[in-house]
């Protein structure tokens, strides 16, 4: 007897959303949904690829309702975008079918919750997989990631078919028992990271060659690292600016994707990473005046860039 495929849904086909969407249509029944029309036409005839391995074949989805059976459903929206995105799904879901985020920022499970309710098994996860739009559904992958899985609410099993799933399509996939110190050190980076590549419109590699900007870097990450320790958030790591530049020379050739959003003129992530470091700092009593100014400064380019 044939085994049936896992129909897996992808909301979101940017760049991550293009390059898991690409490895799981290996051995997944793919669907892809996308508030881009015309990105999705382009995807419907062509597929999607990455690198120079030839295009696979997935299914284009032009309302959310196309994704209603799925097996499983990957968020590859921006933070800002999560709650828009998943509203259409409300009461519309098997309660068993999880949702997977390995969305930027802290509190993605909140996000996912408000929109389809408090009980829904919800995945959460970072990943070192990193990629590079080439054109409509077309990436460029440099190097072999890893993605770490955790529970935000799904049982344990859920987190491990969802690892198996990644696994089987060529990707490295693993389960932690407690997922928060792989999200808080996802944003120790990118609080680091990602709003300074967007304000100096520069690869991430920049920073560490730039004596003033990786000096910023550095107080950045601290600030971040002393929230989550405050939060008693038992870090991965030691030193939060050694983790940094680890970070950094994965994806050094690379701009940040904040600095893409703020050359595009789309709502950039900064509430949902420098802003969640400030947040968690007035809940800790922890000062973050570095990545206030990092706040402040993007939202002052998003409304210069808006002609405000």
């Amino acid at each position: 007897m044939a085994v049936t495929a896992a129909r897996v849904g992808i909301l979101g086909a940017g760049s991550m959303g293009t390059l898991f969407g690409f490895h799981l249509a290996g051995t997944c029944d793919v669907t892809v949904l996308d508030r881009n029309a015309s990105l999705l036409e382009e995807i419907a005839a062509r597929g999607l690829s990455v690198n120079d391995a030839p295009p696979r074949t997935v299914r284009i989805a032009r309302s959310p309702a196309e994704l209603f059976g799925s097996s499983v459903l990957f968020l590859f929206v921006k933070a800002v975008d999560t709650l828009r995105a998943l509203r259409p799904f409300a009461g519309q879901l098997n309660p068993s079918m999880p949702i997977v985020s390995l969305q930027n920022g802290i509190g993605n499970e909140d996000a996912i919750k408000t929109a389809l309710g408090g009980a829904v098994p919800v995945v959460l996860g970072i990943t070192t997989e990193s990629s590079l739009t080439v054109g409509a559904g077309r990436v460029r992958s440099s190097k072999e990631g890893n993605t770490i899985l955790g529970s935000g609410g799904a049982a344990p099993e859920t987190s491990r078919r969802v690892a198996t799933l990644l696994s089987e399509s060529g990707l490295q996939a693993s389960v932690v028992y407690d997922i928060r110190p792989h999200l808080w050190g996802k944003l120790v980076a990118n609080a680091s990271i990602n709003a300074l590549s967007a304000l100096l419109d520069c690869d991430v590699g920049k920073i560490l060659a730039i004596p003033d900007a990786s000096r910023l870097a550095r107080e950045l990450a601290g600030e971040a690292a002393a929230c989550a320790r405050a939060l008693r958030v038992n870090l991965t790591f030691a030193d939060p600016w050694v983790y940094v530049t680890e970070v950094i020379a994965v994806g050094a050739d690379y701009k940040s994707s904040m600095a893409f959003d703020l050359e595009s003129g789309n709502p950039t992530e900064i509430d949902h990473i420098n802003g969640a470091v400030v947040a968690a700092g007035r809940r800790a009593g922890v000062a973050t005046p570095y990545n206030e100014a990092m706040v402040r400064l993007i939202k002052a380019k998003e409304r210069l860039r808006a002609g405000a």
